[in-house]
């Protein structure tokens, strides 16, 4: 069963998410701060991840460039939900390897399992 870690500290977007992917066959890993999120990357190499950029303790552009100083931890596909469209956070995850972007006003479920899928499959 793929495992994704879910880096988000909005509990309505936390309880949508897992309830569908766990639906969909997926493994959820939830962290609720972009510290507890690092610790899990290290500790549980997810097949992918979902991160916040607005995070208490550390944020997800943090996590992402803590994420590049390590190869094998590189290789893991990260997909961005956030609150945020601005055009230079975007360029900066993109920079830092994402593969996907979704803002969390327009957050369809089924759009965000498009997403994985094409990253990871089922």
């Amino acid at each position: 069963m793929p495992k994704i870690l879910l880096v988000e500290d909005e509990e309505i977007i936390i309880e949508l998410l897992q309830r569908k992917l766990n639906q969909e066959g997926y493994e959820v890993l939830i962290a609720r701060s972009g510290e507890e999120g690092l610790k899990l990357i290290k500790e549980t190499r997810p097949n992918l991840v979902l991160l916040d950029i607005i995070l208490p303790k550390m944020n997800g552009l943090e996590v992402l460039e803590e994420i590049n100083k390590n190869l094998s931890l590189k290789r893991i596909p990260v997909i961005i939900i956030s609150n945020s469209g601005q055009p230079v956070e975007l360029n900066k995850a993109l920079k830092l390897g994402v593969k996907d972007w979704l803002i969390k006003t327009e957050l369809e479920p089924e759009v965000l399992l498009e997403k994985i899928i094409k990253q990871i499959g089922r």
